[in-house]
């Protein structure tokens, strides 16, 4: 199983670009060009472990896309789940979504208020859909 965080960024300055000493506002206005940071998730599905349960997050801001982004990630990549989450309440909900499902995880407020973390309940369910995944390869 590869459980892959959410990266970062998708953007970064290489270091080649970056100034030596503080950028002087004097200058004027500052304008920024950024490089894709390289997409790791394709060479894992095709190349290094195509067998391999691979699970992907993926954080929006706007609730109304996430779960076609999720979909659509599922799709380009091939790999067996999207943890779907919105920067808003990514503490307490996610959406697990599957080539054929979406199960939303919430957190209760009575949950909340013991300590538990939205992470407690997400490996949970992706340990039996591990499971149900070996066993089926079997």
């Amino acid at each position: 199983m590869f459980y892959l965080a959410a990266a970062v960024s998708d953007f970064y300055v290489p270091v080649s670009e970056m100034p030596e000493h503080k950028i002087q506002s004097s200058g004027g206005p500052l304008q920024i060009t950024m490089k894709m940071v390289p997409k790791m998730l394709s060479p894992l599905v095709k190349d290094w472990a195509p067998k391999a349960f691979i699970i992907s997050f993926k954080l929006e801001t706007d609730p109304s896309i996430i779960i076609n982004r999720a979909r659509n990630a599922l799709e380009v990549y091939r790999h067996q789940v999207v943890v779907a989450n919105i920067l808003e309440s990514l503490q307490s909900f996610v959406v697990i979504v599957t080539k054929d499902s979406e199960t939303k995880l919430l957190l209760t407020e009575e949950e909340v208020a013991k300590g538990i973390a939205i992470e407690e309940k997400i490996v949970d369910h992706l340990q039996c859909r591990h499971t149900t995944f070996i066993c089926d390869r079997n």
